[in-house]
């Protein structure tokens, strides 16, 4: 009998997509339940059904996993940020490592290379980012985040996985919003002034950062906002307005104003001190990166003679890691002020084996291969979209002996391992970083290395 639409069916969870969501199979169909867990007996209703799969809801459990917790957040299972809080920090690793080695298995081609995951020492307030959306209702403004699939705003006052720091914020420019009737921007009327609330912090340094993203630079009782934000955190060192008019749902706009203090955030990192503006990327769990950023480097296997190149270099973070290695090194990325926030941070530290290019990875890459840069290692660490066709096919021609990989999205990774495979670069070993701790995410580094015709013989 084929499965009906709002029936409730009764099954066990075996198995987690992708995206965090449990996995059952009723009438041979596979079904997809968030909020469950592995080894879950429950009651499923079904909302959606599609010729070949079909979503349901969670009814009640009938008898819990060994590994289902009770969540410690109170919006777990509404909020989209998180998609494990019911489960045990070892059963999300175990998902995680699986996410990451059937992908490379069954998408990559390249069984067997995932040599195991890093989990986090902390899995709360890890984030040293945080981007709050706005809202108001009949009780004021308030902050949280996205309902999974939606704009929706869930109230969330404290996120025990953003900082405290950037809770506490929040909630003084909501009082500030309510005590000088600030409106928030209205995504159906395109009407409002602040969109987002933008918080960064320094895990060694200590700083703290806010951008405010608003539809003006001019904000009204500008004095009192930097009144209270300063009393809420005395570790703030700046505030920034970020002026964004787009109707889309892209968070920072083009320009940047200081409205107090400094522009830019300072902080640490293998040993390098960077300053980031807002724009500038930065991974968010900092004591997790230097591990990922360390397996890297120990991938490259640099001796101090060797040209690097390095794709979506960002504030240059791996690039001067690398530089500390290596002769020399070519930093690439497309957004204008991460590039000259890493020519900034080469000279702030007095790394001058260093020089960097703002322009799309493909387009660079085919840049150099055209000058006859032949680097001995090339390291890319893209968006989670991955790398273009353009791109796999410029890096093969500058023939790099070795490419190190680091990945935040294991289907993009694995697709591109197929595309490397087609210029003869092999995925040698693997290894997968838990960043994001109770999210669906994970990131991966690997090295690959080309085939040579006696290999290939």
């Amino acid at each position: 009998m084929a499965i009906q639409k709002n029936k409730i069916y009764r099954a066990e969870i075996v198995d987690y997509t992708a995206e965090g969501s449990g996995v059952a199979r009723i009438e041979g169909m596979a079904v997809f339940v968030p909020n469950t867990a592995v080894g879950d007996q429950c009651d499923i209703r079904i909302v959606k059904v599609n010729k070949r799969m079909a979503f349901g809801r969670l009814d009640r459990v009938i008898i819990p996993s060994h590994d289902r917790i009770e969540p410690a957040c109170p919006v777990a299972g509404k909020c989209g940020g998180c998609c494990f809080q019911h489960i045990s920090y070892e059963a999300e690793l175990r998902a995680k490592f699986k996410k990451v080695d059937d992908a490379l298995s069954h998408l990559g081609g390249t069984p067997g290379i995932l040599d195991g995951i890093t989990g986090a020492d902390e899995t709360t307030h890890y984030r040293n980012k945080a981007q709050y959306p706005v809202g108001q209702d009949a009780h004021g403004t308030y902050t949280g985040f996205y309902r999974p699939h939606s704009h929706d705003i869930v109230k969330t006052e404290r996120c025990l996985i953003q900082s405290e720091r950037a809770d506490r914020l929040a909630a003084a420019v909501c009082a500030w919003m309510d005590a000088h009737n600030v409106t928030a921007y209205d995504e159906k009327t395109g009407k409002g002034l602040i969109r987002h609330i933008y918080v960064r912090t320094g895990a060694v340094s200590g700083e703290t950062h806010l951008c405010l993203i608003a539809t003006r630079s001019k904000l009204p009782a500008a004095d009192d906002l930097i009144e209270r934000l300063t009393k809420a955190e005395p570790s703030l060192v700046g505030i920034v307005v970020n002026i964004n008019k787009r109707g889309d749902n892209v968070i920072l706009g083009q320009h940047t104003v200081t409205l107090w203090g400094e522009p830019v955030l300072q902080d640490s990192l293998c040993g390098n001190v960077f300053q980031l503006s807002p724009h500038a990327f930065y991974q968010v769990n900092h004591a997790q990166t230097e591990k990922l950023y360390a397996r890297a480097l120990e991938l490259a296997d640099l001796h101090g003679g060797e040209t690097v190149v390095d794709l979506y270099c960002g504030a240059g973070t791996i690039t001067l890691a690398l530089a500390a290695k290596a002769d020399k090194v070519i930093g690439v990325e497309i957004v204008p002020v991460a590039i000259e926030n890493a020519k900034e941070n080469a000279a702030r530290n007095g790394v001058g084996n260093v020089s960097f290019i703002c322009a799309d990875a493909g387009q660079a890459a085919m840049m150099l291969a055209e000058r006859g840069e032949r680097p001995d290692v090339l390291t890319v660490d893209p968006p989670r979209k991955g790398l273009d066709e353009q791109a796999v096919e410029a890096i093969a021609r500058m023939q790099p002996p070795k490419v190190v990989y680091v990945s935040c999205d294991p289907a993009t990774l694995a697709r591109d391992l197929k595309r490397f495979a087609e210029y003869g670069y092999y995925a040698q070993t693997a290894r997968a970083f838990d960043l994001f701790p109770r999210t669906k995410h994970v990131e991966t580094v690997l090295v690959l290395t080309k085939k040579t015709n006696d290999q290939a013989e």
